[in-house]
């Protein structure tokens, strides 16, 4: 195995619904084709990683966060094209109430569902991992303020 690496970074959007908090789900385009997903892309050299995590945010959705935190958690996959553990941070936007993506040509097609719904929807289990850990950090419990990086 050649090692570890942390080329990309992972956003949740989240917005206030009726039945309580929604998540952002897009559609891929690209591979993996038709797969639901959170917004990430890569870091670009000399950016830092919430940087970018804000940037990707901007450029696939258009959204802007009221308030942008760390989740406190890494996605992590392997990826046998590098033969890498691939390790992205993972941030938490939140949006306002009714707030709407402009989808980028990478996505055609996007949802906003509650945690549960949207933990059955993605196609990978460290999305589900890594939705049930934001759930239980943002929803069920009060973050710590540390985690706060735009108020």
């Amino acid at each position: 195995m050649t090692g570890i690496v942390a080329p990309i970074v992972s956003v949740v959007a989240m917005r206030p619904g009726a039945d309580g908090p929604e998540v952002l789900l897009l559609r891929r385009v690209h591979p993996p084709v038709g797969a639901w997903c959170q917004v990430a892309g890569k870091v670009e050299p000399g950016e830092t990683a919430w940087a970018a995590a804000l940037r990707e945010l901007r450029e696939e959705t258009g959204l802007v966060p009221k308030r942008f935190w760390s989740a406190d958690v890494l996605e992590q996959f392997y990826e046998a094209r590098r033969d890498a553990i691939v390790m992205a941070p993972v941030f938490l936007a939140e949006v306002g109430e009714g707030a709407e993506p402009t989808l980028d040509p990478e996505h055609d097609a996007h949802r906003w569902l509650a945690f549960g719904a949207a933990a059955d929807a993605v196609s990978f289990p460290g999305q589900r991992r890594m939705l049930r850990e934001i759930e239980d950090t943002f929803v069920r419990r009060a973050p710590h303020p540390d985690l706060l990086i735009v108020p």
